[in-house]
This record gives structure tokens, C-alpha cells and sequence, in this order.
């Protein structure tokens, strides 16, 4: 397995929210190419003034998942969503996303009428946008796997681990990495629980 990392304009720095940690893209993201594309969320702080959220009137600070909806917001004037549909619509592509990753597909219009997850704080969002919003941490949606905040990732790269290469892989980069995994992974598959009185 070959990874890289990619960006909507190509190669160029990519500047993370947390700490100003910058990586390297060394590519533009294609598509159409087989395999899996990983769309993380977004954290940090927005460095424009006009950027900044409004502000909780409880306390008088803008609330954190507002300025993540601005981040990713900024995503949406880039390449980026288009790339991300034609991704979703090539049948030989998986789409994972971590956290906001999710609610930047939902934000776009490209989540309409599917199942995913994402962070907690995402939920009534990915809802208010037409998703199936499943509180669970990994959601299997055929060629979208999404999910919830971000240590869920861990979960999320070894179910896709499994999913590719099988549960003896993924056993043996759970051991390596020390981290056992949590909950059932989410699909529309089986019988569906009864309501109780």
C-alpha cells in the first residue's frame, strides 16, 4: 500500500489547524484513480478577522465547531468539492473522512440521501443536510466510509485496513500500533432493532 498526500491545487505546503505543522502535498488528487481517498476535517483557529464566527452569547467566545464550519466552508471555493464528486461517483474509489471531513462532503451537497457519522457536534448539521446521520464511529456506506471525531480515525484506517487487506493485516497493525479497536462498525446490513415500549 503506497500513500500519499494530495491537495485539490497540487503539489504545495498544507498548512494544519493545530499547531501551524505543515506537510508537504506532492501531488494533485485524481479521482479517477483507484483506490481510497482520506478527507480529514478541520480544527483550529480562523486567521481572518471577517472569518470570525459570531459569538456564544453565554459566554462572549465563538463556539469551536463554528470555526470549523468556516475552515471548511473555505474548502468549498477551491476545486475541491467537484474532485470529491467525481471521486464519490467513480465505482473503483473509496472516500474515508475523519471528523469534519464528512459534514465538508455534506456542506458541498454531496452526502444527500447517504449514511455517515462525524463528530458529535456535526450531527444535527449533516442532518440539517440531507445525510443519514449515524451516531456511530465508523459508518459503512459502500464507497463512503466516514468517521466520528477524530480519534475515531484510528478505527476508521483499521476497518478500511481490513476492509482492503484483511482482518490479518489490520490485527497486526492493531498490535503494532497498540490500539484496540471500539464498537461495530456501522451497515445497512441485517435486521433492524425493534422499538421498545
Amino acid at each position: 500500500m503506497s500513500v500519499e498526500l494530495v491537495s485539490a491545487e497540487g503539489p504545495r505546503e498544507v498548512v494544519s489547524g493545530t499547531g501551524g505543522l505543515a506537510l508537504r502535498a506532492t501531488a494533485a488528487l485524481a479521482p479517477e484513480r483507484p483506490g481510497l481517498i482520506l478527507v480529514p476535517g478541520a480544527s483550529g483557529r480562523v486567521e481572518a478577522p471577517d472569518d470570525v464566527p459570531d459569538h456564544d452569547p453565554a459566554d462572549g467566545r465563538p463556539r469551536p465547531e463554528e470555526f470549523v464550519s468556516v475552515r471548511l466552508a473555505r474548502a468549498l471555493t477551491t476545486d475541491l468539492p467537484v474532485l470529491l464528486k467525481a471521486a464519490l461517483d467513480c465505482p473503483e474509489v473509496t472516500v474515508g473522512t475523519v471528523c469534519g471531513g464528512s459534514l465538508l462532503l455534506a456542506m458541498a451537497g454531496l452526502l444527500e440521501g447517504r449514511r455517515a457519522t462525524s463528530h458529535h457536534l456535526a450531527m444535527d448539521a449533516l442532518g440539517a443536510a440531507g445525510v443519514h446521520a449515524v451516531r456511530a464511529r465508523v459508518v459503512d456506506d459502500g464507497g463512503l466510509v466516514t468517521a466520528a471525531g477524530v480519534t475515531s480515525g484510528l478505527d476508521l484506517g483499521l476497518y478500511l485496513l481490513e476492509r482492503e487487506l484483511g482482518p490479518r493485516i489490520a490485527h497486526a497493525v492493531e498490535d503494532l500500533f497498540a490500539h484496540e479497536r471500539r464498537g461495530t462498525v456501522w451497515r445497512d446490513e441485517g435486521m433492524a432493532p425493534t422499538a421498545r415500549p
